[in-house]
């Protein structure tokens, strides 16, 4: 999750050997080595905290509160409804559209579900997509180290939030100018909303979500703003950080013991589906990010199937039984039915140029169209 600050950077690839051949154990181990001597570098962690961001999520944490307090003493129902809505709409916009849409490529979206993904993660307010998705592949291929914006061994503070009140480490910098974002360039969508983000988060973030109770049902300023408005809005906050906080301490590792992501039911519900997080982290082209058979605690496949039977949606990447069984065995912490053993990959989504010839040839393709 990013709520950071606007940066731009190269398209540049990162120049990290391409072995993550599954059948070939030896160059595993050497990739993962590689990545382990790159990403922790020995620029010690300094800590200089930026106030204003400080204060801004003060503000905003209290005036959440102050919602929830009026909630319960002279909030309209309706408009507590219509907060709910709220949060499930841009919360999808977080997760169906930022992270597995943008960030992974685990589908492909036609413009008018690509418009309106943007304008549900715009509601949410997390930063614009080309960052957001930048930092969060810097995540997953440099996950829980210097080099990842929220490094989940610096505490759960700092995962939580910490992470976005002060100044990155040096290693992230550098890995901004090598990750390859070439994709979101060409998206004339992801552009736009980049050029005109601020306009567009005031609109969308605080004014209509604030006059509308007020129009259509007289409920009051003070009330739309501080229940619809603002405890909706740290709410979502708080469920997206907790991806990368909880579900990176607490949970079992059934795919990968050895990296930090851990299956979390609990943040799934507040996340809508993203605390299944270890097998995240090891398959993040699967659309589903999880291995589910149905839409339990995974609100946001279910929102993506829908799209598909309209023809919005496709493209949609599956990991076969077969592989993720196979990744199980070898790696797990022996929690999955069949799993057990050690050896992280660091892989951002479908393009990434880590995943394997055969790792693509056993993904499933839902409702493959041509471009």
């Amino acid at each position: 999750m990013s709520t950071s600050r606007a940066m731009d950077a190269t398209g540049a690839e990162d120049t990290a050997p391409n072995t993550m051949m599954e059948t070939d154990l030896n160059a595993v181990d050497n990739n993962k080595q590689d990545r382990v001597n790159n990403m922790n570098s020995v620029e010690p962690v300094k800590i200089e905290i930026i106030w204003s961001i400080v204060l801004f999520f003060v503000f905003g944490h209290l005036s959440a509160i102050y919602g929830l307090y009026l909630m319960f003493t002279s909030t309209k129902l309706l408009t507590t409804f219509y907060g709910i809505c709220s949060w499930i709409l841009s919360g999808l916009g977080v997760t169906a559209g930022l992270h597995r849409l943008w960030s992974h490529k685990s589908y492909k979206a036609k413009l008018p579900l690509r418009f309106i993904l943007m304008l549900m993660s715009t509601m949410a307010f997390e930063n614009h997509i080309y960052e957001w998705c930048m930092d969060h592949r810097i995540h997953h291929k440099y996950t829980d180290t210097n080099s990842d914006p929220h490094n989940a061994k610096r505490g759960f503070f700092f995962s939580h939030i910490g992470w976005l009140v002060v100044r990155r480490h040096p290693d992230y910098y550098d890995k901004c100018l090598k990750i390859d974002m070439s994709d979101l360039k060409k998206d004339p969508i992801v552009m736009y909303q980049k050029k005109f983000y601020i306009p567009l988060l005031l609109l969308f973030c605080f004014i209509i979500p604030t006059i509308v109770p007020v129009y259509f049902w007289d409920e009051t300023y003070v009330n739309a703003f501080f229940t619809s408005t603002m405890l909706r809005y740290i709410f979502t906050l708080n469920m997206t950080w907790l991806v990368n906080s909880a579900a990176h301490i607490w949970g079992k590792r059934p795919y990968d013991e050895s990296i930090n992501p851990s299956e979390n039911l609990s943040v799934s519900l507040g996340a809508l589906g993203e605390g299944w997080h270890n097998y995240h982290h090891v398959f993040p082209w699967d659309y589903k990010a999880a291995e589910l058979g149905n839409y339990r605690a995974n609100l946001t496949t279910a929102f993506i199937d829908f799209f598909s039977l309209i023809g919005w949606a496709y493209d949609m990447k599956v990991v076969s039984n077969d592989m993720v069984l196979k990744r199980a065995n070898r790696t797990g912490d022996g929690s999955h039915p069949d799993g057990s053993h050690p050896d992280g990959d660091g892989i951002w989504g479908w393009d990434d140029s880590n995943i394997s010839i055969e790792d693509r040839k056993l993904t499933t393709v839902i409702n493959k169209k041509d471009d």
